[in-house]
Parts: C-alpha cells; structure tokens; sequence
C-alpha cells in the first residue's frame, strides 16, 4: 500500500482529529528523536518509536523519558498508555507502517575524532528495504555536506528501488541542540528544511510547519548542510574565546563574572554560559574533516577545538591548586561534582567533556562522587557507583566541590551546613559562575573559579 503524504496540503493535517490518521516513525532514541516524538505526538501525529535497543524500548514503554523535562514527561507517559506512541525494536515494521520517517540517528566519533556513518547508513538500508511508496523522510540530525544528497539518496534508492521525488521523498531539517534547550525552544526557533525536488520540499515544510513556527526552504541541501556546521562552529569559536578571555582574568586577579555584568546589554560580548558544554562538537569535527578532504586545514575551528578540549584540564588544575591551600594532595582526596548534566530541567546523560574529566580525577588517584537534582541512577548506567541520590550524602567528607552547571539548587548552597559534613579545610571551586567568592572564603573555604581571578588564600 502507498502513503499518500507527498500529495499532502495544509489543511489536511489542521486539526488533531485529521492527524491522527498519519503515522510518524522516529528511527533513533536520541535525544533528537526524543524531542521529536514528544512535538510529533503533541499535536496529534500518531508516533512509532523504533530502535534496535532493547533497554530504551522498554523505558519507553513504561513512561521512563529520560531525556525529557519532568513537567512533559507525564505527558509522554499518558502518550504510551493511550497508544498514540509506541515503542518498538521492530524497525522495519515501524517502517512499513508509517507515512513520515524521520531518522534522527547521530553521526558518530571514533576515538580519533573520524566521522563515522556507519549507524546513519544502516538505518537508511532498514528504512529503504521497508519503504510504502509515497513516504516522506527526514533526516533531523547534521551530516558533513554532500551526504544527504551522497550516501543517504544513494542507500535509500538502492535498497527501496524507489526514485527520490517520484517514489518517495527526501528532506534535510536538523535541529541543533543548546544547553538550556526545551521543546517550547525548538518550537519558536527557525527550522531550516531542505529539499531538491519541490514535492519533498513542500510536504516536509507542511508536516514540520505543526512543530516548529518559523520554517524557512531551501532546494539547496548542500548549503543548509554547510550553514548547520557554520553556525556550530561559530558557537564553539565563540566559546573558545570566552575561555581564554575568563583565564586572562584569573592571572590579572580579575573577575570575569564582574567584566559581564558591565556589558550585559551587549549582545555582541563573547559570554560563558556553560564551560562544560560540549552539544556542538560533532558539527565542527564534521566540517574539519569535510575541510581535509578538499586539502583546506581550518586553523581557527581547530585551535577552538583544542581550547574547549581542555577544560576538564583546567578544572583539575584549579582543584589541586585549591588543595594545595588547603594543605592536601590531589591524589586520595574526594572530589564531589555538582551538576554533570549541562541543561536545566533535564534528566540528560553527562556531556563527552564531563565524563573526561571523571575519569582524569580518577587517574590521579582521587574518588569521585557525583550528584545532579535533574539525573537519576538510572541516567548513569556507567556511573552508578559514585552517583548519590541527595547533595549532602554526596558532600559527606569531601575534600573539593566542584560545581559544574548553575543549577538553582546550587545557587543556594548553605555553607555552614557544608563545613559541617565536609572535611574542612576543604575547597570550593566553581566553573559555574554561582557562588559570591568572598562569602565562601569567609566561611573558611579555600575559593577557586573559571575566570575568577580574585581568591585572597
């Protein structure tokens, strides 16, 4: 049976009632895929969620979202209990049975920082083998240029032995992810949709106009490829810069949080919203490597690179200079992070640049002990052992507190109650920019901060 999607017009999908007849498959329980399930079947689009592993199937299936904000997550559950989503393992049949595909799969990092599309390929093969007629499909996450047109038409028709714009159809629309992102967000912000032949491009700008307020067509997908990467790129440039100006500070006994405030009304100022940040990094490796295969070397992206790379380094260089004042070596003391999860109000997993940072603590011969109100242990499947389920008993003799991420939590420490479980003197070194430094040293801390040039001890 085909789908009759790519003959689709506005008013044929106005209304929950008419959308319900259309089935939406996400292929990937990202945090892409996430998002877009919960828009899908927000407005009435009747959602299968399909991924080979069995474990988020089956979180899934009992409302278990853990990459969702808990205020949607009752939503997402009631979604489930209903039937207007569905988890399943069963890929091809969630192909098969669906109108819109949207592969929300991401691009992968070897440890050498080589792209590798082998996950993206293979859920193209699986969507190609099971495709009706007349489907539309969307790629939602960012690929190098050339490979929505390249790789994906290519492995979608070869095992479909269907035709792009005549037997199906194809767009391009990634959403980039911040850290304070939240579908609210994703709804206002500008989605870039782009397609070669105009039937793909109109369906897809129809179906995504319900999700999304501003959509903005293009039958260039190689530009909106490369415009994708250009704006990730500028963002970790921008973050690099923000780095380095925040360790000016700290040598010349400045504070950098004091430097932004004089400017707060400058929306050109270089900010640093979140050091520990690392949403954007696929993009530039994507674009650096897109760069070396036409002999171009980005010198800026990359020096960015290396910049943001390091901070879990500087975090651990703060943290045994603040030891050192507190009379202590690194090695065998207790380090407490607060707040591994970058985004407010997420129940997300801990960012690349965190998880570094744990396991250089750890080489170093310190004990780590994690805590985040937004995570559960369940969140932590690798990290359980050192997740504690409240702040205190995270805090219980700890020698460091390493605060990551603003939460409002965070923003209220009690540092009296904290010299009473901690094993003072103890260190407070803060990369989130929260803390008032001289409140911290006068209650007897050892005081330390991303940018924070103006500790007394």
């Amino acid at each position: 049976m085909s789908s009759p999607i790519l003959n689709i017009k506005p008013e044929d999908i106005d209304t929950v009632e008419k959308r319900r007849k259309c089935t939406v498959c996400i292929i990937g329980c990202g945090q892409i895929g996430v998002f877009h399930a919960y828009l899908f079947a927000d407005v009435g689009f009747r959602v299968k969620y399909a991924d080979a592993n069995q474990t988020v199937v089956n979180n899934i299936a009992r409302g278990k979202m853990l990459l969702l904000p808990r205020e949607i997550e009752q939503k997402m559950k009631n979604y489930v209990k209903t039937g207007v989503l569905n988890a399943t393992t069963d890929v091809k049949a969630a192909v098969s049975q669906s109108d819109i595909i949207v592969i929300a799969i991401p691009v992968k990092m070897d440890e050498k920082k080589k792209v590798n599309y082998s996950n993206l390929e293979t859920a193209c093969k699986l969507a190609g083998a099971n495709l009706r007629c007349g489907t539309l499909i969307i790629i939602a996450d960012s690929v190098g240029v050339g490979v929505t047109q390249g790789m994906v038409k290519e492995t979608l028709e070869n095992t479909s032995g269907f035709k792009v714009g005549v037997d199906f159809g194809l767009a391009y629309c990634p959403t980039q992810f911040i850290d304070d992102q939240t579908p609210e967000i994703i709804y206002n912000q500008e989605r870039l949709v782009a397609a070669a032949d105009q039937k793909s491009l109109d369906t897809a700008s129809i179906f995504l106009g319900t999700i999304a307020k501003n959509i903005k067509k293009t039958h260039n997908i190689r530009a909106a490829e490369a415009v994708t990467l250009f704006q990730a790129v500028r963002q970790d440039v921008n973050t690099a810069l923000a780095k380095e100006l925040a360790l000016f500070c700290e040598k010349a006994n400045m504070d950098y949080i004091e430097v932004k405030k004089l400017v707060k009304n400058d929306t050109n100022f270089t900010t640093l919203s979140s050091p520990f940040s690392d949403s954007i990094y696929k993009e530039t490796y994507l674009l650096l490597e897109d760069a070396e295969n036409l002999n171009l070397k980005f010198r800026i992206p990359t020096i960015a690179r290396e910049i943001n790379e390091e901070t879990a380094k500087h975090a651990i260089n703060l943290i045994k200079d603040a030891l050192k004042n507190c009379g202590k070596p690194l090695r065998r003391a207790r380090i407490t992070l607060l707040g591994i999860s970058q985004m407010p109000n997420m129940q997300s997993s801990p960012k690349k640049t965190v998880e570094e940072l744990i396991k250089m603590l750890e080489a170093k011969g310190a004990k780590v002990s994690l805590y985040d109100p937004h995570l559960t242990s369940e969140a932590l499947v690798e990290m359980q052992n050192r997740f504690k389920k409240s702040m205190i008993h995270a805090l219980e003799g700890a020698d460091c507190l390493l605060i990551l991420t603003g939460h409002e939590q965070f923003k209220r420490l009690n540092l009296k109650k904290l010299k009473v479980v901690m094993r003072m003197p103890a260190a407070v070194v803060d990369f989130a920019g929260i803390v008032e430094c001289g409140k911290v040293e006068e209650e007897g801390f050892i005081f330390r901060g991303l940018g924070r040039g103006v500790w007394a001890k």
